[in-house]
């Protein structure tokens, strides 16, 4: 009996580093696989954004010469037509753009859906077990 209960004690003892090792693992991973996620999604917020303001800093200065140039071709004419026009014109514009921009902000997939999906699994796991 006495030789039983070293050996239990030491069985009992892996068993339980074992456990702790696995968990620390598991864990380990999950936490590289969301820091992953918000990398790859800051990442990808900041060259949206970047090109997003370069973009409309180019359009703006276009649509202003653009605009410039139009009026002066018919300034003796039919100025404020002209006018009225282009201003429906870039509204109409605007106002696509800025569907097209929400659209695709809803389309987005989660945030850190990879993540949670795996310890979604885990926790599936675990649930079997009991």
């Amino acid at each position: 009996m006495t030789n039983d209960t070293p050996r239990q004690s030491k069985s009992l003892l892996e068993s339980l580093t074992i456990l702790a090792a696995t968990l620390v693992a598991v864990a380990h991973t999950r936490l590289e696989l969301f820091f992953a996620d918000l990398e790859e999604d800051r990442e990808h917020f900041l060259a949206q954004l970047i090109t997003a303001l370069v973009s409309l800093f180019c359009f703006g200065v276009g649509v202003v010469l653009a605009t410039i140039l139009v009026v002066m071709l018919f300034w003796n004419e039919h100025r404020l037509l002209v006018l009225a026009i282009l201003t429906g014109i870039f509204l109409a514009t605007g106002g696509a753009l800025w569907a097209r921009v929400r659209n695709n902000m809803k389309k987005r997939p989660r945030l850190f859906a990879a993540s949670l999906a795996e310890l979604g699994k885990d926790r599936e796991q675990l649930v079997s077990r009991r």
